[in-house]
């Protein structure tokens, strides 16, 4: 696969949605040899084609990440009963929180037709798994198709529907689980276990990733059957990332010395920095997703913009402590062992 795409470093940049996976994060992966993810989650089809553009102009491998649609519905009464509970958070910004569940498949048809419109060298899928004919038609179009998994039985599911590799997401992932199944909790095996566990039930070609911080994890990956691995926690801090100053500084302030698996955000299962948010309101918070997400999105804004990390969703991997305020190109070289 990495000799294909014409990648000599295996250690790529994951996709980050949200803002921390900016276009020269995705060059400079390029540059360095490796390869990035555009984030497509959560930007309008007009937004990514943009950014697509962007990248192709450096004429470096690079691929576009989607929100595979699998919503978890909610019912009014826990939709209430959070909105509720959420208004005093609110108050103190001034922020409406929506009333009624928002329901949305975030463009999905129109972001599949823009990729056939105008293909990429890789498209890699989460959250959910999409029909065989999607698959072949992206790969009909000219472009790898990548599934992320979390499990082996996911894998069978992914191969029968004809994609070319696998991302083997492991619990220690930073940011949300790719799990099929949001309403379950990914149990914590860790990645070498994991990619043995794939590798036994695939010939497909395997991403590991998740809680990868050092080169000894690298290794680790590539001797438990990886190719390559993605890294996403590590390169927040990096000159290129478009992680929020207080995400950033977060990382590195030993107040925040915990990750934790928290609905809480979004409605799906997702790794982060452990603050009053997680602690207040995931014992409440309703699996369901994306109401979830839209539900608390204008509350995380502004507690953002006023750099409160006691309500911001703070992605983080379990490696965090290990990410450099560098160029993202020195991280990844040296987790490769390169640098």
């Amino acid at each position: 696969m990495l000799t294909d795409l014409g990648i000599s470093l295996p250690v790529l940049a994951a996709p980050m949605a949200g803002g921390p996976t900016a276009p020269n994060l995705v060059t400079a992966a390029g540059h360095a040899g490796s390869m990035g993810f555009l984030a497509g989650g959560y930007k309008t089809p007009a937004a990514l084609a943009e950014q697509i553009t962007a990248v192709r102009a450096d004429e470096v491998p690079f691929g576009v990440n989607l929100f595979v649609p699998n919503p978890v519905p909610v019912s009014d009464e826990d939709y209430r009963a959070y909105r509720d509970a959420l208004l005093p958070e609110a108050g103190r910004y001034g922020v409406h929180l929506p009333e009624t569940p928002v329901e949305d498949d975030d463009h999905w048809a129109a972001k599949i037709d823009l990729l056939l419109a105008d293909p990429v060298p890789v498209v890699s899928l989460t959250f959910g798994l999409p029909h065989r004919d999607v698959v072949a038609a992206l790969r009909a179009a000219g472009s790898m198709v990548v599934q992320t998994v979390t499990s082996a039985p996911e894998a069978r599911l992914a191969e029968e529907a004809g994609v070319d590799a696998l991302i083997v997401q492991s619990s220690a992932a930073g940011g949300h689980s790719g799990t099929f199944t949001p309403a379950r909790t990914p149990p914590g095996v860790p990645l070498p276990r994991l990619l043995r566990d794939v590798r036994a039930d695939t010939d497909l070609p395997l991403i590991g990733t998740g809680g990868i911080s050092r080169p000894a994890d690298v290794a680790a990956a590539v001797d438990a059957g990886a190719e390559a691995v993605t890294v996403g926690t590590a390169l927040l801090r990096t000159h290129e990332s478009g992680a929020s100053a207080p995400h950033k500084t977060a990382l590195a302030d030993p107040d925040f010395d915990e990750t934790v698996v928290t609905r809480a955000f979004t409605g799906r299962p997702a790794r982060a920095l452990r603050n009053h948010f997680t602690d207040r309101y995931e014992p409440i918070a309703p699996c369901a997703y994306p109401a979830v997400h839209h539900l608390t999105g204008p509350l995380r804004k502004a507690a953002s913009n006023a750099g409160d990390t006691g309500l911001i969703h703070l992605w983080a991997g379990t490696g965090h402590r290990d990410a450099r305020e560098e160029p993202a190109a020195d991280t990844l070289t040296r987790l490769a062992g390169e640098g």
